[in-house]
């Protein structure tokens, strides 16, 4: 039998998804013999700038070894609870969308009903009370999930902050530790076999000839092998999530901690505040139909807690995903497969989802078109559930009168996220299939805090009476207030030291 792995694999593109990449399959392949290789050049930028995640990250962590003490102090990184949002609602308004789940251990989604039972009975029930997650967060506390399910913090999730580009450095010193090859150079010729059409090497400007079996395309939005290559099409959704612009800059670090990211709308798009140990992250996502770039700029710096200690730096994207995600023998990872905005810290997700994907459907080099019809069918629902929990927040916003904000609650939206929002408004049920990435306590953080009121609840919780209900609730805000105040609080984090 002839033997038909893959040998050679070429990552075209560093940053982060390329160094994320490298690192995993550096680890995941390890002792196959196959050779993994890199170019990028240092002349071609890439977007990383703060960057926010998802508790997801732990996963990726994890399976590349990163130490997370040592990792936060290379990379700049802080805790992250959850994300604020201000202003949606209206000037003055504010919720928070918190990690971890509501409520005490082991009563999940039927928590949530006994919160909206309540509340339909004038019981007062503010949801971040019921949260221990939101109290840390809101206090400036932190501390590590328990492993024992009976107690109050094995209720509790968490993700980071850190520095985009020292990520990838961090991630490169492990991905060459573990025997990946960089390359220094522009790619100036891509070599494909005249008949299928798979991409056989690709050559740089500086004449190095990089043969491959299986391509990634970490490129970034140009998609230089996945698109401009092989053509495999765009699917735009700006009609859904109309920014397409973003201003960044950063400026000086915290003094005290604010474990959490801001999301703040205001007459366009959005801004984002995003805090590190050595600076913070400030950001404007902005539509260019409804603000020119000179007036989104000035609205960035005006929004600023304090001045940019760098110029800032104008991003374009177009909103949308691949048709294809792997199409022959080239997968794309990153912004190469799409662009989601950043409002609820996706991106390094989608990014270590691909990378599962692919070592979970890891081919030969005979190129079965079955993996790659998997990867795509299941990456392409991804990145739809995930572009569905994103327009939720543009389409339902309230109490906002610019432009803008105007077409986005007059918008129609995916039949997918209408048949959600339905559900919930007539019984507090959220319709979720088994794979998506948002879970009930999300989705429920979300539409609670847009103003979505569900009439109704499960009826399965009416073994119970409303006065017990009410009396289990108020002995679930006390245990949460009690367990936030015996937490320490963050104190300013310095490179030396992950965490006070």
């Amino acid at each position: 039998m002839s033997d038909n792995r893959i040998r050679q694999i070429v990552i075209l593109g560093g940053g982060t998804a390329g160094w994320m990449t490298a690192a995993a399959l550096a680890r995941g392949l390890h002792g196959t013999g196959t050779a993994i290789r890199l170019v990028e050049s240092e002349e071609i930028g890439t977007i990383g700038v703060g960057e926010a995640t998802i508790p997801t990250i732990h996963w990726f962590n994890q399976i590349v070894g990163l130490d997370e003490r040592q990792f936060m102090a290379e990379t700049g990184a802080t805790y992250k609870l959850g994300i604020e949002f201000v202003g949606w609602n209206g000037e003055g308004s504010r919720y928070l969308h918190p990690f971890g789940t509501f409520g005490p251990p082991g009563d999940g989604v039927m928590f949530l009903h006994r919160l909206i039972r309540a509340r339909l009975a004038g019981f007062d029930a503010p949801t971040e009370d019921y949260s221990l997650n939101a109290q840390l967060a809101l206090q400036g506390r932190f501390a590590q999930p328990s492993a024992d399910r009976r107690s109050l913090l094995s209720t509790l999730g968490y993700a980071f902050h850190f520095d985009a580009s020292l990520y990838a450095r961090y991630l490169r010193k492990l991905a060459e530790a573990g025997g990946v090859r960089r390359f220094e150079g522009k790619v100036s010729t891509i070599d494909q076999h005249p008949e299928t059409g798979f991409v056989r090497s690709l050559t740089t400007d500086r004449g190095d000839v990089l043969e491959g079996d299986l391509f990634i395309d970490c490129s970034g939005m140009r998609g230089l092998l996945i698109e401009q290559t092989l053509g495999v099409g765009y699917e735009d959704w700006s009609h859904w999530l109309p920014c397409d612009r973003a201003w960044a800059a950063p400026s000086a670090p915290e003094e005290r901690v604010t474990p959490y990211t801001r999301a703040t709308a205001a007459e366009a798009g959005w801004r984002w505040r995003i805090p590190l140990q050595h600076r913070t992250g400030n950001g404007y996502v902005f539509s260019s139909r409804y603000q020119d770039d000179d007036a989104a700029r000035a609205s960035l710096i005006a929004g600023m807690d304090s001045p940019p200690i760098a110029d800032p730096r104008l991003i374009r994207f177009l909103p949308g995903r691949r048709r294809k995600s792997w199409d022959r023998n080239v997968v794309a990872i990153g912004l190469s497969s799409g662009f989601l905005e950043p409002l609820e810290s996706t991106s390094i997700h989608l990014i270590q989802s691909g990378i599962a994907k692919l070592l979970a459907l890891f081919p030969r080099r005979d190129g079965s078109p079955l993996a790659a019809d998997q990867f795509n069918r299941i990456y392409a629902q991804e990145m739809d559930d995930v572009r569905d929990f994103l327009i939720l927040h543009y389409a339902m916003t309230q109490g906002r009168t610019e432009p803008l904000w105007q077409a986005c609650q007059a918008m129609e939206i995916p039949e997918t996220l209408a048949r959600k929002i339905e559900h919930f408004r007539a019984s507090a049920r959220l319709v979720l299939s088994t794979d998506e990435l948002f879970r009930d306590a999300s989705w429920f953080a979300v539409m609670d805090g847009q103003g979505i009121r569900p009439a109704d609840y499960n009826p399965a919780i009416e073994g119970h009476s409303i006065e017990d209900t009410i009396a289990h609730l108020q002995s679930v805000r006390a245990a949460i207030r009690t367990t936030a105040a015996a937490i320490p609080a963050l104190q300013r984090i310095t490179p030396d030291r992950a965490a006070v």
